[in-house]
């Protein structure tokens, strides 16, 4: 098992996560993203679109994050990272979706370099587009949990799909300087995370490609 990922990169840590999370040991070959080796011919050989994480398998290479975790969840389920039930597997996708589909992509650094390129943006300004998109999705994640009974994790008393989501998006949120102040539900989740090795194994400052 090979995974092609980036320290700081928010899919490949969540990634890292649920390989964790089901005791599964998966190869490291980093791919730099700041130094561009993503758009490599090799690399692009591997992933059309020049992104990370890939995961090489049981004879297959699957990409994008969420497909990648919920194959292993059916090939290999114990622990289940998704609930049984259809209505339950069904919020725990959509909040997982809030933040792999509406949040991450708007602070991808492809995004924030075409902000910095094409349109002039200053750090100060790619900082505060960040804080706006970063801050509005976590307040609907906020929103959601708050209409439901309060568990250990997102969606129960233990983690699913949604905390490998959200964990990830917090050290985001962190790096550009989001409030998280208000989201009482979501630090409460990420105290209760932090506490597995699971989840703190996979953060950025625990991988062998880590950078200062």
């Amino acid at each position: 098992m090979i995974i092609h990922g980036y320290f700081r990169s928010s899919s490949a840590y969540r990634l890292r996560i649920a390989l964790n999370l089901k005791g599964l040991k998966a190869n490291l070959a980093s791919v730099h993203l700041r130094r561009g080796e993503q758009m490599s011919k090799e690399y692009r050989a591997i992933n059309p679109q020049g992104l990370v994480p890939s995961l090489k398998v049981d004879g297959s290479t699957f990409t994008q994050s969420l497909a990648i975790i919920e194959y292993l969840d059916e090939t290999r389920p114990d622990p289940p990272l998704l609930p049984a039930d259809p209505s339950a597997r069904a919020k725990v996708r959509a909040f997982a979706q809030i933040i792999a589909c509406d949040i991450h992509p708007l602070q991808n650094l492809r995004v924030l370099s075409k902000l910095r390129k094409d349109f002039g943006a200053t750090q100060d300004a790619v900082d505060d587009w960040c804080r706006q998109w970063i801050g509005d999705g976590l307040a609907a994640c906020e929103a959601l949990l708050e209409a439901q009974p309060a568990f250990d994790f997102t969606f129960g008393d233990r983690p699913s799909l949604a905390d490998i989501c959200l964990l990830p998006q917090l050290f985001s949120a962190d790096r550009f300087g989001v409030d998280l102040s208000p989201f009482t539900r979501l630090r409460g989740i990420r105290r209760q995370c932090d506490q597995l090795s699971a989840f703190t194994d996979a953060h950025p400052s625990r991988q062998p490609d880590r950078e200062e």
